[in-house]
């Protein structure tokens, strides 16, 4: 590229050598006019030719490096929603989200209901928790990190129905680590095609 740069800076300043050094000219008159010395032609179309091969390499290097750069970028990204009611459940257990909408990087689990992170790096998780019951069984789920509660969402009132919450969170992860939706024991949700219950995870960059 410097070298390209060198080449326009020597054809710009060599394409005009007329100068006016006659002391005695009259300030008000004309300027001569300037004209290429017809010898200097081959060089400036040697040197145009030689600009013209060099953008053309610089371009292909750059398409090179744009085209290496997207590869390198990991990607993980998620949505998957329940599709079907679930509970009440006898125990605490991860919420299996079987309906796939994406899966970039195939990092969410539908068998078991866990995202496990291929990259290091800070992620975004969403989810939404629903339930229409009207009684005292009603839906409280976390979002989970290896085991360890990160937020949570709440509705045990029996006086309502058709309920709707969302939570989400920002975290760190090392490869390997797992993150899942907690639906707690005696708890329940409703769904259908609707598809009302959702969990979503995405690599906002790696570390």
């Amino acid at each position: 590229m410097e070298r390209t740069f060198l080449l326009l800076a020597a054809f710009i300043f060599s394409s005009g050598q007329c100068q006016d050094t006659d002391p005695s000219r009259d300030p008000d008159a004309s300027l001569p006019v300037c004209e290429p010395d017809i010898r200097d032609l081959g060089v400036h179309s040697a040197q145009i030719l030689e600009l013209q091969r060099l953008t053309q390499e610089l371009a292909q290097q750059l398409q090179a490096l744009k085209e290496s750069t997207s590869a390198a970028v990991p990607r993980m990204a998620f949505t998957a929603a329940l599709g079907r009611s679930l509970g009440p459940v006898p125990i605490g257990m991860p919420v299996k989200y079987l309906v796939i909408i994406s899966n970039m990087g195939n990092g969410y689990n539908p068998a078991t209901g866990i995202f496990t992170a291929r990259v290091s790096g800070m992620y975004y998780f969403r989810y939404t928790m629903f339930n229409n019951l009207d009684s005292a069984t009603n839906s409280v789920m976390s979002l989970m990190k290896n085991g360890q509660l990160m937020v949570s969402t709440w509705d045990t009132s029996p006086a309502d129905a058709f309920d709707s919450a969302t939570n989400a969170a920002v975290l760190q992860l090392e490869v390997g680590d797992n993150v899942y939706t907690l639906l707690y024991a005696n708890r329940q949700l409703f769904d259908n095609d609707s598809s009302f219950n959702t969990f979503s995870g995405f690599l906002l960059f790696p570390l």
